[in-house]
C-alpha cells in the first residue's frame, strides 16, 4: 500500500473528531487537510513518526481548538441562529458504528457542544466518544493529566443535565419521520399537531442569506402551523421535491426545487414517540457541500436564481 492510499485510510477518523470539534463541515475539511500537510512536511523533513493516526488526532484537535476560539468571535456576531452544518450520513456503512456514533453526530449534541469552552469540547470528545485515555488527551492538548481530568468531569456533567436522548429504535424513528413529512407536504395540522411534543422547539439557520426564523418557535400548535406555512409557500414555486435522508445519524429530508437545486435540510429530534425537536438549514454556504443551493428569496418572489 502507497503512502497516500494508508493516509487516506486515517482521513475519516481525522474529519469524524474536527467535525465534532467545529460542527462545520467546511472547517473540518479545511483542519484535516491542513493536519495531513503538516504530517507529509514532517516526514519529508526526516521526522520519525511512529503513529501517523495520533499525529493526525494529535494536530486536528489543537488546530479544531484554534478554530473554535476564532469561531465564537464570529458566531457572535451571526445573523440569526446558529446551527452546524449538516451531515447527511448513510446508516448502511458499517450499522454498528453507525448506531455507536449517531447521538454524537445529532444536531442536538453539536449545538450542546457550543456551550463548553474548546478545551473542554475537545476533552469530552476524545473521552467520551472516542474513548482515549487520560494520558493520551493531556498530551494532545497541553494540559496535565489532572487539569484533563477536571475538564472531562465538568464537560460530562454539564453535557449530562441537558443532552437529549434518542431512546426510539431506528426503524421507529424512521416511521414517524415518515408520518411528519406526510402531514406536513399534506398540510394535514391535525396529524401533525399529533407528532409534535407539547414543548417542541422549531429552529432555522438562515445566516442572514436566505429567509430564516429570528429565533426558535416553542410549542407544538405554533410549530405546527409555521411547518404548514412553510409547506404552502413551497406550492407557489411550483412544489418542492423532499429526498428523505438521515442528518446527523438522526431522520431528516433535503428539499429539492423544480430544478433540483437544495432550499433547505431539515433534520428531526424524535425521542418519546414524538417530535421533540425540528431543525431547519437554509444558508446557502451551509448547503454547498451537498449540492447546487437554490435562492430561496427568488423562489418566493416567483422568480429564478
Amino acid at each position: 500500500m502507497t503512502q497516500p492510499d494508508a493516509f487516506e485510510e486515517l482521513r475519516p477518523q481525522a474529519f469524524a473528531i474536527a467535525y465534532r470539534m467545529l460542527g462545520s463541515v467546511s472547517e473540518a475539511e479545511d483542519v484535516v487537510q491542513e493536519a495531513y500537510l503538516r504530517l507529509h512536511r514532517a516526514l519529508e523533513a526526516g521526522e520519525r513518526i511512529e503513529s501517523p493516526r495520533a499525529y493526525l488526532s494529535t494536530v486536528v484537535t489543537r488546530l479544531g481548538i484554534d478554530e473554535l476560539r476564532s469561531a465564537r468571535a464570529r458566531r457572535e456576531t451571526y445573523a440569526g441562529e446558529w446551527l452546524p452544518e449538516p451531515l447527511v450520513t448513510d446508516p448502511q456503512e458499517d450499522p454498528a458504528r453507525h448506531a455507536e456514533m449517531a447521538d454524537s453526530l445529532s444536531m442536538a449534541f453539536l449545538v450542546l457542544l457550543e456551550s463548553l469552552s474548546p478545551e473542554q469540547r475537545a476533552v469530552f470528545l476524545l473521552r467520551e466518544v472516542f474513548d482515549y485515555p487520560y494520558d493520551r488527551i493531556a498530551e494532545i492538548v497541553g494540559k496535565s493529566e489532572d487539569n484533563v481530568r477536571q475538564l472531562a468531569v465538568r464537560a460530562r456533567r454539564h453535557v449530562d443535565e441537558r443532552r437529549s436522548r434518542f431512546d426510539a429504535s431506528r426503524e421507529q424513528r424512521d416511521e414517524l419521520a415518515d408520518r411528519f413529512f406526510a402531514a406536513t407536504r399534506e398540510g394535514d395540522m391535525q396529524a401533525l399537531e399529533n407528532l409534535l411534543a407539547h414543548d417542541v422547539v422549531l429552529q432555522g439557520d438562515g445566516g442572514g442569506k436566505a429567509p430564516a426564523l429570528a429565533r426558535p418557535l416553542h410549542g407544538r400548535d405554533r410549530v405546527a402551523r409555521t411547518l404548514a406555512a412553510w409547506s404552502r409557500n413551497a406550492v407557489r414555486f411550483g412544489g418542492a421535491t423532499v429526498r428523505r435522508v438521515e442528518v446527523n445519524g438522526q431522520p431528516g429530508a433535503m428539499f429539492l426545487d423544480p430544478d433540483e437545486r437544495l432550499i433547505s435540510v431539515l433534520a428531526l429530534d424524535i425521542a418519546e414517540g414524538q417530535v421533540q425537536a425540528v431543525r431547519s438549514i437554509v444558508n446557502p454556504d451551509k448547503l454547498r457541500h451537498l449540492g447546487r443551493p437554490a435562492d430561496l428569496r427568488a423562489l418566493l418572489r416567483g422568480g429564478s436564481s
